[in-house]
């Protein structure tokens, strides 16, 4: 797919509800005492697959008119007798891994070739220490996995969460469905902390209660209710990031609507960025509105703000000076190696960039076009397709690959 420069003027778009939301929304309704309904709930490939793989172990789940109906189990999932497969979505096997924990019988969980290089034995090593059966079958700490369900009584538990903060969401969401309850000292990390924030909010809007002492040390009692409800998912601030940056590049003005400054997401921060960056930031009564100015370089610790990453690199690469990203080495075992395929898609552009090991330097210059490599990362060709927004000759390899998150991207885009 070729982009077609543009300069929005005034845009107004609309991006679906968040995905990290909308799977912690529905395991949450999986796992509550009735029906609930999720409105504005994403679906999107990834999405799906954690609807199929709830599905797979007993919940029904329906659409009802433009919401999510599920009929949680209070608990108590089902046996699943054939392997439960989950594509490239990290978020969906991590916390159905533990989810697991809590169903019938023997669960093999798997997924696509590079899902299968993505590590996960530090939440298995988390769940053995509460006595549930979890391995690698491979024996090299990525999946499949298999794990043995049986209404676990919890325990104590410590948990590395150095490359994602989604074993410790994972474990946080099982523990109210246990006897004893899970006391959780995370021994390295977290990484992402907002999206720890945002599981620890969706629980309590399920009647869960979780006490904590900052990001180390984690206490939830077990023999805990989610009650069921209705529910509403707030808009995605990773999506909403890519017409942001149209505007940044292009000099344009872009609102999306429906966004507001105290989002639960910690992608909402891309906002402070871009305004250091030299962009205007202008909250409105209907959704948060930028207009792009003359770019300059900063200076940004991202380790909380990894989906970010490459929209932030991209557009370093229209920026004065040189743009120092820190805190990602995370992001090399993310749908794909994210550092890697930045430097070797803005280096294709004629952009100096270099790989530091745990992030990245973009020295701003004069892009040019080029064929965008995307590895099958949404992500990659979403970020890289708003570069093309400003220098002719951007095409994007793979453009389906958008479907994961956000299918209906390429008509959002059309809109500018």
């Amino acid at each position: 797919m070729i982009i077609q420069p543009r300069q929005p003027q005034s845009a107004c778009v609309q991006v679906p509800g968040s995905k990290s939301l909308s799977h912690r929304f529905l395991i949450a309704a999986a796992l509550a005492d009735g029906e609930s309904m999720i409105q504005n709930c994403l679906i999107s490939e990834d999405t799906r697959l954690t609807m199929d793989a709830l599905k797979q172990m007993g919940v029904i789940i329906e659409k009802a008119n433009d919401q999510i109906l599920v009929k949680g189990k209070n608990g108590c999932l089902a046996e699943s007798d054939k392997p439960i497969f989950l594509g490239n979505s990290g978020t969906s096997l991590r916390l159905l891994c533990a989810l697991a924990a809590l169903g019938q019988g023997t669960y093999t969980i798997t997924g696509t070739k590079r899902m299968q290089q993505r590590p996960i034995q530090d939440l298995l090593d988390g769940l053995q220490m509460i006595h549930v059966p979890a391995e690698a079958l491979n024996g090299d700490g990525c999946p499949p996995v298999q794990i043995q369900g049986g209404r676990t009584t919890g325990g104590a538990t410590d948990l590395r969460c150095g490359k994602s903060s989604q074993y410790l969401s994972a474990m946080l969401l099982i523990a109210p469905c246990t006897r004893d309850g899970i006391k959780i000292r995370v021994t390295e990390g977290p990484v992402s902390k907002p999206y720890v924030a945002m599981t620890l909010h969706v629980m309590e809007r399920f009647g869960i209660r979780v006490e904590h002492y900052g990001h180390q040390h984690f206490w939830v009692a077990g023999t805990q209710k989610y009650r069921s409800g209705s529910h509403t998912v707030e808009p995605d601030c990773s999506q909403a990031s890519y017409f942001w940056a149209s505007a940044a590049i292009t000099r344009g003005d872009v609102k999306v609507l429906n966004t507001h400054a105290d989002m639960l997401q910690g992608d909402i921060r891309l906002l402070q960025l871009l305004e250091s960056m030299g962009c205007r930031v202008l909250v409105e009564s209907d959704g948060i509105r930028v207009a792009g100015g003359r770019l300059r370089a900063i200076e940004a610790d991202m380790s909380d703000l990894p989906d970010m990453v490459p929209t932030i690199a991209v557009i370093a690469a229209f920026a004065d000076g040189k743009t120092h990203i820190h805190n990602i080495e995370h992001l090399r075992i993310k749908e794909s190696n994210r550092i890697e395929a930045v430097v070797a898609q803005l280096t294709k552009m004629g952009i100096e960039v270099v790989d530091t090991g745990d992030g990245l330097e973009v020295l701003g210059g004069n892009p040019h076009g080029a064929i965008i490599d995307t590895y099958n990362d949404h992500r990659i060709a979403m970020s890289f397709a708003i570069a093309g927004m400003k220098v002719p000759g951007v095409e994007i390899v793979d453009p389906g690959c958008v479907a994961k998150s956000f299918p209906d991207f390429w008509q959002v885009l059309e809109q500018l």
